[in-house]
């Protein structure tokens, strides 16, 4: 049992890099991509709707392996299994959490940017200040929801092989003819998630704390 666990736990250090990784650059890439979506050039617009379209619409699985194979395949490029795992994931996410920021952008008054420029305040100090904490607070339920399936997500990189904790129970399931391997991950990926939740919920009182 304890080398079950320790092979477990060396297989959740992976989950949570692909997760720390994912959050790190598809957060920021996800506002560039609501911006593009919100663009008045209609070729920008136009592009990055089809970029989400096409992300939102087919499976993170799907993608992963593309990423993966499709280089080799065309351009006789490879690249390391951990790299496409973080290229698929990153841009799978920007497109959902470039739609979350949209809908919290589109939910301010255009009359608080129009209060604001008459106040003289700048474009910066306007966003950082007065848009920006109004626009996380409407986000944060779906954002935690997406965060949430993000952590449960990370077990799909075993599919082009990376050795994270759900091909750890796998493997360990296979030699001792055992499901308890299984049922071991669940509750890992259970605290993982209870964590997480636990942040967010701790993120909003806060904000409701001080509001």
């Amino acid at each position: 049992m304890t080398k079950l666990l320790s092979l477990m736990l060396k297989g959740s250090i992976m989950n949570i890099k692909i997760f720390g990784l994912t959050l790190l650059f598809a957060l920021p890439l996800g506002f560039i991509v609501a911006k593009g979506r919100m663009s008045k050039i209609k070729i920008v617009k136009a592009l990055v709707n089809i970029y989400i379209q096409i992300m939102r619409g087919t499976p993170l699985i799907l993608q992963l392996i593309f990423v993966y194979f499709a280089p080799y395949y065309i351009f006789g490029v490879s690249y390391d299994r951990f790299t496409a795992v973080i290229i698929s994931f990153v841009i799978n996410y920007a497109a959902y959490f470039a739609e979350i920021y949209r809908s919290g952008l589109q939910a301010i008054d255009k009359g608080q940017y129009e209060a604001s420029k008459v106040l003289g305040f700048s474009k910066l100090y306007t966003f950082f200040h007065i848009i920006l904490p109004q626009v996380f607070k409407i986000i944060l339920p779906a954002l935690a929801g997406e965060v949430i399936t993000l952590v449960k997500d990370t077990a799909l990189a075993q599919t082009i092989g990376v050795a994270e904790l759900f091909r750890a129970a796998q493997n360990a399931a296979s030699r001792e003819f055992s499901t308890m391997p299984i049922f071991i991950a669940g509750v890992f990926f259970f605290v993982m998630n209870y964590l997480v939740s636990k942040f967010f919920n701790i993120v909003e009182a806060k904000m409701n704390y001080y509001e």
